[in-house]
């Protein structure tokens, strides 16, 4: 985070604009707006900047500006075409502690101005840290666009119903989840249509027939490959629904970053020999937090269905009577294949596709390797990067031949991925020289060869992965 964000009370409280133009003159509307007692240096004024002197809604002085000592003043914006002045501006304003703006002059600033959307007392700012600043007068009148002008209606009738509400649900968790059952129903759209006194009886009505469950539940949710935008829409308002977040090693910190600030995240991730919690634990973990009335977001990588354990917790939650709901999520496989441009089928070289995990509850895996040995179909291993050598010898045992395309694919749908292509007589020597230190996908068949063909006229995805 380049700025940090935060809403300033300029009620009453002396500001300082140095400039007359109309740059000034905006930044005054919107200083003024907020409450502030606007100071303006200036030789001359710009029309929208006289008007409110001569109304008396800014204290002017008619000058040059010359280094003075700024302390008695709230915040500082220099808006002059001059730069010698800007740069001034800036140091006294620094020296006195104060933060400063310089219009156009991001080096300058100690802080910045974003663009706002103002649904007062609900305020939306939008800030490119000074990069992109009609980037963000665009994305400005995007979410314009998309809140009702009785946003801030609705917000003042929540004000005023707070302190009841919190007679009628006392507990945190309980209000909470009553504020958000309120504003994710039918009933939120005419709140902000009716006049107030309407407003006010149809809200005593919904506080006053409120009930809330007094048992918590728990959301499996799939956490996807890494890539945040690849979570779907279900498992997005989940996350962010969520008291708790528990999450495993394979959820990338983007994705986690999804969640709401103030839930709490537990991390019960497994690898290899290295168990944060083992199952039974997470099992029993979720079924407390749920009996303490919490929601549960289970966030897993990938899909929880897909050799995540998913079913077993399930069977828990099921057991101990606790409610749920499932929200998958796409697969190592399903991911790693569309950021590697290698199709997992494919009517002339793929007619079928298997996915494999790597290895069992006893560590071995014990598949039906004449079945994984077929031509013409995919067969993608999870979690196989460590017995590897195994799974190759039994593959060309049972038949498959050595100089079937294959590939290794670390880190999937993530900047730092990596994809290294093969056949499957080369895999073990690949790997080695590879030295992965992330999560390993591994495909076999035909459909590898693909790549070379499809990668070169891929598009670049916001330079979120690279092509390698």
């Amino acid at each position: 985070m380049d700025y940090f964000p935060a809403f300033h009370d300029l009620r009453g409280r002396a500001v300082l604009i140095v400039g007359g133009g109309e740059v000034a003159a905006r930044k005054y509307a919107l200083l003024a707006s907020a409450g502030a007692r606007v100071f303006l240096v200036a030789p001359a004024l710009h029309p929208e900047l006289e008007t409110a002197r001569n109304k008396a809604e800014l204290m002017h002085m008619p000058e040059h500006y010359a280094s003075r000592d700024l302390s008695a003043y709230t915040l500082v914006v220099a808006a002059t075409d001059d730069a010698t002045v800007n740069a001034q501006v800036a140091a006294d304003a620094e020296r006195a502690g104060r933060p400063v703006n310089v219009v156009d002059t991001p080096e300058l600033c100690s802080f910045i101005v974003p663009a706002i959307v103002d649904r007062s007392p609900v305020q939306v700012a939008i800030s490119t840290g000074g990069a992109a600043p009609v980037l963000a007068r665009r994305l400005r009148s995007q979410i314009e666009a998309l809140l009702p002008a009785g946003l801030g209606r609705l917000a003042e009738l929540s004000a005023r119903w707070r302190e009841r509400v919190k007679r009628r649900f006392p507990a945190l968790t309980a209000r909470r989840r009553f504020w958000e059952r309120l504003f994710d129903s039918p009933l939120v759209e005419r709140l902000m249509q009716v006049e107030e006194r309407a407003a006010e009886a149809l809200f005593a009505d919904a506080l006053a027939s409120a009930e809330l469950p007094s048992r918590g539940e728990v959301s499996l949710v799939g956490a996807g490959p890494g890539d945040p935008e690849l979570l779907t829409l279900k498992g997005l308002r989940l996350l962010q629904e969520a008291d708790v977040v528990v999450y495993d090693r394979l959820v990338s910190k983007e994705v986690l970053a999804l969640a709401r600030r103030d839930a709490e995240t537990l991390y019960v991730g497994k690898a290899k020999a290295d168990h944060a919690l083992p199952q039974e634990d997470i099992n029993a973990l979720l079924v407390r937090l749920a009996r303490e009335g919490k929601r549960v977001c289970r966030l897993k990588g990938g899909d929880p269905f897909v050799f995540g354990r998913g079913g077993e917790e399930l069977e828990t939650l099921a057991e101990a009577g606790i409610a749920y709901q499932v929200a998958p999520g796409i697969t190592a496989a399903l991911g790693c294949a569309a950021s590697s441009l290698i199709p997992l089928t494919h009517r002339e070289h793929a007619q079928s596709l298997v996915y494999v995990t790597g290895h069992g509850k006893d560590g071995e895996v014990h598949p039906d390797w004449s079945l994984l040995a077929s031509p013409r179909q995919t067969v993608v291993f999870y979690m196989g990067l460590s017995s590897l050598p195994r799974l190759v010898r039994e593959l060309l045992a049972h038949g498959r031949a050595g100089d079937t395309p294959a590939a290794l694919i670390e880190n999937g749908t993530l900047p730092n991925e990596r994809v290294v292509t093969g056949t499957l007589a080369e895999l073990p020597q690949l790997a080695l020289s590879a030295q992965f230190g992330g999560p390993v996908l591994i495909m076999v068949g035909e459909v590898v060869a693909l790549r070379e063909r499809l990668a070169p006229h891929r598009v670049a995805d916001r330079d979120w992965r690279r092509v390698a």
